[in-house]
């Protein structure tokens, strides 16, 4: 999505007129965001009228292209500004330019990180230059164009601020291969960067490449379980945005540290769902091969999905075996047995493993047997009472093995990159939900396809014609049915049975992949079986546990089927029982990269869902 578009021309008149600024508000108001961040304006009125004295020289074309913010697609992303145009020789380019007010900054020892003060405090983050590059390769890799034509990219930053005395920092030998890729541009150096420019763009694309970005095939969503073997491999399936980055450095650098002083670390990685934990937690897996690291998760569905994946990708059961894990499977594990443990989907662990649940607490057999022990957590989605995944617990059993608690700002995922990239779609959930009752879900990404449907068969038909495409949606439901097909095959034998003659099995128990299957579709899969995966779409099935009466969202344990074990073992805790039902709906609701179908037994619900909806 691209915010604000001109010509050269056209972008430097509205900058001598000083109502740049202002057409930037004006058009996030169209497309119905509400814009009120001061300090962003007044950075784009800053740094929007250097860019202009970098453009004010007639050797480049006064009807060449600028965009200024453009939405990644299917990310949260935007990217500062963009110029696009040819050179001599008819081909085609386009510029991306990180601008940064920042003037001064300090170099780390971490991979592609810098310190500067940001946010009222000194913090990590990603060296411009690779944010620059970051945000590039990501358009490539979604837009079809960039791989069928022959258009070149050049990701650059430039620091119009930036301190002459501190140039040491930040264009450092320890960032060389960064900065050669995409390079850096200081305060003193405007001439450098216009003659960078005037490199690649000599005359107009007439807007053909601004098209191409706006209104260009977008590839496929990439799930992670379809690029995991690639990724094993050591390519570079997704690559890091923002705070990913400085995560995963953080981590690897961590991991250094830890094995040449024989320290032990816990590391609390925090994010919401689609904010990358996995992704980031598999990219690290592949970055620490050479030592002995493993992959952790409690949850079997996807680590069955990615099992599937890698012996179909040649790789040998003895090898899978050796990187992925389940969370119980340390009860014998000695002290600092494994350089590294990334513990995806932490919320899920629980207080006893092994045989018969005889081993000790999960969390602290995890911490004993690595220097250093990697969280991915996300309090929300914990959905059973076995779930004691938490960030005090996990503090309180590193504090008990002497392993140094890492956690912070610097340790949280806050981007979207599920959902279609809609922070404002997680807000929404986290609203009507009752998870976060201040949650702000003004600016609903409106790309994302949320749709709420009066009959369940309309749902399936619909999301029926999505999974036609790839195979790549499938329908989920809250626990509230019986799963009597578990033991009994029957055709006319179905769990589900709504309104207008809608019948339904849940997933099949002769299949650990059920999600990737063919010919599941007309099964309904529940959280034990999605979480921790993720489809293109999803259609959600909202059972009577979840209701609206007299103007609130309710839950109600006691319409939860008999054969949930989700909720066993409750007692009198209905503020469990409350707390569980709400996270597994928001669970189910946001595995969906691109749209969410969703029916409710709860007419109440459905007009409340569409009112919500209708008004953002």
């Amino acid at each position: 999505m691209l915010i604000y578009t001109n010509t050269k021309q056209g972008f430097c008149q509205d900058v001598i007129n000083g109502i740049i600024a202002d057409k930037i508000v004006d058009r996030f108001r169209e497309i119905g965001f509400n814009h009120n961040n001061p300090k962003e304006f007044l950075a784009w009125d800053n740094s929007l009228t250097y860019m202009n004295m970098v453009l004010n020289d007639d050797a480049i074309a006064h009807d060449i292209n600028v965009a200024i913010e453009y939405q990644i697609p299917q990310t949260s992303k935007r990217v500062d500004f963009l110029i696009t145009g040819i050179d001599e020789n008819e081909s085609k380019h386009i510029i991306i330019i990180e601008l940064k007010q920042w003037e001064k900054a300090e170099r780390t020892s971490k991979e592609d990180l810098v310190t500067t003060y940001i946010g009222k405090n000194i913090r990590p983050v990603p060296h411009p230059s690779y944010q620059a590059y970051s945000y590039a390769k990501t358009i490539e890799n979604f837009n079809e164009a960039f791989q069928q034509e022959n258009i070149f990219m050049h990701p650059c930053a430039y620091l119009h601020n930036y301190r002459e005395e501190y140039r040491n920092e930040i264009d450092n030998p320890f960032y060389q291969e960064i900065i050669e890729t995409s390079p850096l541009f200081l305060k003193k150096d405007a001439l450098k960067l216009r003659e960078f420019i005037k490199r690649f763009v000599e005359k107009s694309d007439k807007g053909e490449l601004l098209y191409k970005i706006e209104h260009g095939r977008i590839r496929p969503s990439k799930m992670l379980q379809d690029a995991l073997v690639s990724m094993i491999k050591g390519n570079e399936e997704f690559v890091m945005l923002d705070e990913q980055k400085v995560v995963f450095s953080t981590i690897k650098s961590t991991v250094e540290t830890a094995i040449s002083k024989k320290e032990k670390y816990t590391i609390i990685i925090q994010g919401g769902p689609g904010t990358g934990k996995t992704v980031v937690a598999i990219n690290l897996l592949t970055s620490l091969k050479h030592l002995n690291v493993n992959y952790i998760t409690k949850n079997a569905a996807p680590r069955n999905v990615y099992f599937h994946k890698l012996k179909r990708g040649n790789y040998k059961l003895g090898f899978i075996k050796t990187l992925f894990k389940s969370s119980g499977s340390f009860v014998n594990a000695e002290k600092n047995t494994f350089d590294c443990l990334l513990i995806d989907e932490a919320h899920r662990l629980n207080e006893k493993s092994g045989l018969f649940y005889k081993g000790e607490n999960q969390i602290k057999e995890l911490i004993n047997a690595a220097y250093v022990s990697v969280f991915f957590i996300d309090e929300d989605q914990i959905v059973t009472t076995k779930d004691i995944g938490s960030v005090n617990e996990i503090k309180k059993w590193a504090k008990r093995l002497g392993s140094r608690v890492l956690e912070g700002d610097e340790y949280l995922l806050a981007s979207q990159f599920r959902c279609n990239g809609s922070k404002g779609y997680i807000a929404f959930l986290d609203h009507i939900l009752g998870i976060r009752e201040t949650a702000n879900y003004d600016g609903f990404d409106y790309q994302y396809d949320f749709r709420i449907f009066d009959c369940p068969n309309e749902m399936k038909q619909a999301l029926r014609l999505k999974n036609n495409i790839n195979n790549k949606s499938r329908m989920l439901a809250g626990y509230c049915y019986n799963w009597i097909t578990k033991n009994n095959f029957n055709d006319d034998i179905y769990d589900i049975e709504l309104i207008n003659g809608f019948q339904a099995k849940w997933n099949y128990n002769n299949t650990n992949t059920w999600a990737i299957d063919e010919g599941t579709f007309d099964q309904v899969g529940c959280i034990h079986t999605s979480q921790g995966l993720e489809f293109d779409y999803v259609g959600v099935i909202i059972g009577k546990d979840l209701r609206y009466e007299k103007g609130k969202v309710i839950t109600d344990r006691t319409k939860r089927a008999k054969t949930d074990q989700s909720l066993r073992g409750l007692g009198n805790n209905e503020k469990l029982a409350d707390k569980i039902i709400r996270n597994t709906y928001k669970t189910l609701l946001s595995r969906g990269l691109k749209g969410c179908f969703v029916y409710c037994e709860d007419k109440e619900l459905s007009q409340l869902l569409k009112s919500k909806f209708l008004k953002v």
